[in-house]
């Protein structure tokens, strides 16, 4: 399938509000999660980084994510609920400005609701990195980047000049996996 480009920074179509998806429209996710895959992979093997894309950075306006940080996971229709008012201070780029930083607060723990492709409902918690991750997607999913986010306005930093933050501030995921429980 080919890449897609991705809607970039300042692009008026990535504050759009997407759609649910209607069961009926399962054919086309399935051909948009291929288009989201090649798209995700075609960005890391240029920037070699990338660990999930929403539909709406390729300017469908779909409630659609593909995640792929050990495995892939499609998120059709996900709902996040915070757990608990503790928040975590974190460093997010995305595909959608790469060549920036932005720190943001984050909610430490989640509850995921989500249907997958065979359009059964999977309910999940999340901590930490996974948390952070499903958040940033779905806010693409509510026409937010998380630029509107940042803490302050000292809050950006261009991947350049990265050296200037701390390492583990940058890779907050990178020992969570994402665990799945059926739901009802």
């Amino acid at each position: 399938m080919p890449e897609f480009p991705v809607l970039l920074l300042g692009n008026p179509e990535l504050n759009r509000v997407s759609k649910a998806v209607d069961r009926s429209e399962l054919g086309e996710v399935v051909e948009l999660v291929g288009n989201l895959r090649d798209t995700l992979n075609a960005f890391r093997a240029r920037h070699g980084v990338g660990l999930a894309i929403a539909a709406p950075q390729i300017g469908v306006f779909k409630r659609v994510v593909y995640i792929h940080v050990t495995a892939p996971i499609v998120l059709i229709n996900p709902v996040v609920e915070p757990l608990g008012d503790e928040k975590l201070e974190t460093w997010e780029n995305c595909l959608s400005f790469p060549d920036l930083f932005v720190k943001v607060k984050r909610h430490k723990a989640c509850v995921l609701t989500y249907r997958d492709l065979n359009w059964r409902e999977i309910q999940v918690s999340l901590t930490g990195g996974m948390s952070i991750l499903v958040q940033h997607e779905c806010d693409h999913l509510n026409g937010v980047l998380s630029v509107s986010r940042a803490v302050d306005g000292r809050s950006f930093c261009l991947a350049s000049e990265r050296r200037f933050i701390r390492q583990s501030a940058l890779n907050p995921w990178s020992s969570t996996r994402l665990a799945e429980s059926t739901g009802g």
